[in-house]
C-alpha cells in the first residue's frame, strides 16, 4: 500500500512540475546606470509569473509589490527563488504581512521573483494587476 501511495504522489508531483513549465517567465534588466526598475503585470487565478534577474552573492534584492487593480480581493504575493531552485524559495511573501522586503542574496546566479495568487482570488479566477519596484544593491 505504501509503495502505491508513493507512486501516486510521485505521478502527481510530475504533473505539477509539467504544469509549472507552462507559466510565463520574463527577463528583467535595468536601464544603463540604474540599479532598479518597475515591473508591471496581471495574473489570473492559478497563473503565476516569473521574473528572472542576475545578481551576485552579497548583494541585496529589494522588492515592493503593490496591487494596482483587481476584480477580486486584490491580494497578490511574491516569492524569491535562488539560482537552480526546484521551486524552493529563500523568501515566501505569503508568510510576511508586508509586501516590501530586502533579501540578502547568498550566491551568484539568476534569481526568480515569482508573483502568484492564493485563496479566493486564485480559486475564483480573479484578475490582479500589480507593480513591483525591484532593485539590486
Amino acid at each position: 500500500m505504501t509503495k502505491w501511495i508513493g507512486a501516486v504522489l510521485g505521478a502527481g508531483l510530475a504533473l505539477v512540475a509539467q504544469g509549472a513549465a507552462a507559466q510565463q517567465s520574463e527577463e528583467v534588466s535595468f536601464a544603463p546606470g540604474n540599479y532598479g526598475t518597475m515591473i508591471t503585470g496581471t495574473i489570473v487565478g492559478h497563473e503565476y509569473r516569473d521574473y528572472r534577474l542576475g545578481a551576485q552573492a552579497g548583494q541585496e534584492l529589494f522588492v515592493d509589490l503593490k496591487v494596482t487593480q483587481t476584480d477580486g480581493f486584490g491580494i497578490a504575493y511574491l516569492n524569491i527563488l535562488p539560482p537552480g531552485s526546484d521551486n524552493v524559495a529563500i523568501y515566501v511573501g505569503s508568510m510576511d504581512e508586508d509586501s516590501t522586503e530586502t533579501v540578502p542574496l547568498p550566491e551568484d546566479g539568476t534569481y526568480t521573483i515569482r508573483v502568484y495568487l492564493m485563496g479566493n482570488d486564485r480559486d475564483a479566477g480573479a484578475s490582479v494587476s500589480y507593480a513591483i519596484d525591484v532593485s539590486i544593491q
